[in-house]
């Protein structure tokens, strides 16, 4: 049956609508037409909180003066509370516990800078054994650094030590992986050197390939008999054993074999709290999950809202050096850097409280750690703390946000919007400033605001009074910003298009509204 169109007599009114900022995060798995209005199809250095949307963080140099990439960074935290960092870069070890220009090495002579770690306790004390499948182990003891071998003191007997890649303390024991092979090596209970019995894996994997990595898997969220202990080949099998004393059938079990994705660089596991999270084809998969399913679900990976964005960077950037993960529990954070190129690397950054995603780009990092609850990155000649201040260095923060399509529950009547209110918290110190540029994108055009808006240090504005995009604002933060802005555009669905500069100012973007009048329509 054929229907009148609904007709607006004279005097049309305005219709108006908020839209949360977009919380829900970086989309890039769903239809572009079929989003939640809370994700974002672009989400560039904004981060997705609980309750609002912000700008991330800046980074500050920590340790300078290196000319080539730092590819390693360990930090030592001994038993009473006291930490230290260190970084590795071409042919030495270097302190770089404190910012500063970089002094001499603490060990050189050295073949390779990709190191892996782990921090080790026994009753002999707290020690950081890293290891590289080329050098021989180092073993730190908070004082002095010794070169792992059989005739050192103290020594490690029975296996070739200068292949040993991975390294792992499980129940009290600490681990090996020898590069290239299906084999692990373990040490006696209690004891950073001895004699090395080999674990042979081999009969266990039909894939082939060679055991990558291993890590602890905590069933019960403790550090008792419930730890497994996990190895992971280069062709995604893996192994779960659970026991405390491999020599014994009665201690020491194997609970199955396994199957994922293949898993993406040597650092592709970390622990969040009892769980392991492995960086794979599939996306980042916690084994708790990969354990109960096919390999070919990537529903369960907590990377499945930014599957497709994941898989293409693998597809890409798979081979590149700098893959890894590392969580920042201090801002609810885990972090998965992405090596994309030489000074061009990236951040798929995951609130770990909504499990919302972002990227972060400006951040060329190529390895991370943590130390004393502050977030570290080596790059090209320096070492930096991210997260720290609101600019890159010397330089802007550049953030972008596409926000998902929105039909403001009209689909089939066409929108003349001409009004835009977003709601965006300032605060900081005086002379603080950024610039802003906003546009409203129709019909599923992705097409940015043309450049990047600027500002001048100096003098500073009022919200209210001054001229949008044109001015620097005042610091403190601002009550919800009252003005409207001219924002004409027509379509079906619309999606605002933000683009911010930043230098010192904390922002946090809140929510939108919108004034539209209503065309003819069903």
């Amino acid at each position: 049956m054929r229907q009148a169109l609904v007709k607006q007599g004279r005097g049309r009114r305005s219709s108006s609508r908020s839209i949360t900022a977009p919380v829900g995060g970086w989309n890039a798995r769903d239809s572009i037409a079929a989003m939640n209005v809370a994700d974002a199809v672009i989400m560039d250095n904004f981060f997705p909180r609980t309750t609002d949307v912000m700008v991330r963080k800046g980074y500050t140099d920590w340790a300078t003066g290196l000319s080539v990439d730092v590819e390693a960074l360990a930090a030592y935290n001994a038993a009473d509370g006291t930490a230290e960092l260190f970084a590795a870069a071409d042919d030495g070890i270097y302190d770089v516990s404190s910012d500063g220009a970089i002094g001499a090495a603490v060990v050189s002579g050295l073949n390779s800078a990709r190191w892996q770690k782990a921090n080790v306790s026994t009753t002999g004390g707290k020690f950081l054994y890293l290891v590289n499948g080329v050098d021989d182990p180092l073993l730190y003891n908070g004082t002095a650094w010794t070169a792992i071998n059989a005739l050192s003191t103290p020594a490690i007997t029975g296996v070739t030590t200068n292949t040993l890649v991975d390294v792992c303390l499980h129940q009290r024991r600490v681990w090996f992986v020898e590069v290239d092979s299906l084999s692990a090596w373990y040490l006696p209970v209690d004891s950073v050197a001895g004699a090395a019995t080999v674990f042979d894996l081999s009969a266990l994997f039909r894939r082939g390939g060679y055991v990558l990595t291993m890590g602890t898997w905590t069933i019960d969220a403790g550090y008792g008999m419930d730890d497994h202990l996990v190895f992971l080949t280069s062709e995604g099998e893996i192994a779960v054993y659970k026991g405390y004393d491999p020599s014994s059938v009665n201690t020491w079990a194997l609970v199955g074999v396994y199957w994922i994705g293949s898993p993406v660089g040597r650092r592709c596991i970390t622990k969040m709290g009892s769980e392991l999270v492995i960086v794979c084809q599939d996306g980042l998969m916690p084994l708790s999950k990969a354990l109960t399913t096919v390999r070919v679900n990537n529903k369960l990976a907590v990377t499945d809202k930014i599957q497709q964005a994941v898989s293409t960077a693998v597809s890409l950037y798979g081979t590149n050096f700098g893959w890894e993960l590392c969580p920042f529990p201090k801002e609810n954070m885990l972090i998965l850097n992405v090596p994309v190129s030489t000074q061009a690397n990236q951040q798929y950054v995951m609130n770990t409280i909504t499990g919302a995603w972002c990227r972060f780009v400006g951040w060329d990092a190529i390895c991370w750690e943590l130390y004393e609850d502050h977030i570290f990155f080596g790059t090209n000649g320096k070492v930096c703390r991210a997260w720290d201040g609101n600019k890159d260095g010397d330089s802007n923060i550049f953030a972008e946000c596409l926000q998902a399509f929105s039909n403001f529950g009209y689909p089939a009547r066409e929108k003349h919007f001409k009004l835009i209110r977003p709601i965006i918290q300032v605060a900081g110190a005086d002379a603080n400033a950024f610039g802003l540029s906003i546009g409203l994108n129709v019909e599923y055009d992705q097409t940015p605001p043309a450049g990047w808006p600027t500002f001048s240090l100096g003098s500073y504005a009022l919200w209210d009074a001054a001229v949008w995009d044109a001015s620097v604002w005042v610091s403190g933060y601002s009550p919800a910003k009252q003005d409207w802005l001219t924002a004409p555009a027509i379509g079906y669905n619309v999606a605002m298009h933000v683009k911010l500069t930043n230098r010192i100012t904390d922002l946090n973007w809140v929510y939108t509204d919108f004034i539209f009048e209503m065309g003819y329509g069903l």
